[in-house]
């Protein structure tokens, strides 16, 4: 006889490329601000201090993309396309900067959507704004590429088409933090598990998906995928 009071629902998982096995996702982790030009874009002020963070529910990530419903309760849904990092092993404490690759198992590329119009409303009353971010299928997801396979270059390309318009595009270089200072930053505030996803902050550019619209995502060297608004 199970345990439980109702039968519990599958494990959040992506695809691996390359493998048959899974990746289960523990926790999804974002970091706002992290490229200046999108800082400045939000009206947010540019500086170095200590990263900003928000968090997605594991059943966010709608992975390898594909066709998405609109969401309820927003009439402007933003794309903001971001190297993602997953996590392949438990952190015991905090993560010492030169530590941090050991812990990555792959990498792929995913959009944190957001519901821009209850953000700015949250906003404006000095509310929390998870209502914004953290709903249903707001993170779209590639497969994700281990290490071993291959590794984003320092420069590597991140970028984002809408209806074949290119709509963002920036270095990785261009990024205020890099993944060694946010996996530590995040070890002195969580306990890091294998499994959680980091979504690495998004560049300038970020604007309103319609139904209709069809999306391409890709890190130049690592992955590409995409999707459209049903």
């Amino acid at each position: 006889m199970s345990r439980f009071v109702f039968p519990p629902k599958a494990v959040p998982a992506i695809p691996v490329q390359g493998r048959i096995e899974l990746f289960p996702v523990h926790r999804i982790y974002c970091v706002g601000r992290n490229f200046a030009d999108h800082a400045r874009e939000m009206g947010a002020p540019v500086e170095r201090g200590s990263p900003v963070f928000f968090t997605k529910p594991a059943d966010a990530v709608l992975p390898s993309g594909g066709s998405q419903p609109y969401p309820s309760a927003t009439s402007e849904l933003h794309y903001e396309v971001e190297l993602v990092v997953a996590l392949g092993r438990d952190a015991a404490g905090v993560i010492a900067r030169e530590d941090a690759p050991r812990h990555v198992f792959g990498h792929a590329v995913g959009l944190d959507l957001t519901r821009r119009d209850l953000q700015a409303a949250a906003k404006a009353k000095g509310l929390p704004w998870d209502v914004a971010k953290a709903f249903d299928r707001s993170a779209p997801i590639s497969a994700i590429v281990p290490v071993e396979e291959a590794w984003p270059a320092a420069d590597a390309l991140l970028w984002l088409e809408v209806n074949g318009e290119r709509r963002q595009q920036a270095r990785l270089s261009d990024m205020i933090f890099s993944v060694a200072d946010i996996l530590h930053e995040l070890s002195l505030r969580f306990e890091l598990r294998a499994g959680d996803l980091v979504f690495m902050g998004t560049p300038a550019g970020v604007g309103a998906l319609q139904h209709g619209d069809r999306w391409l995502a890709g890190l130049d060297g690592l992955a590409a995928f995409s999707g459209r608004i049903a």
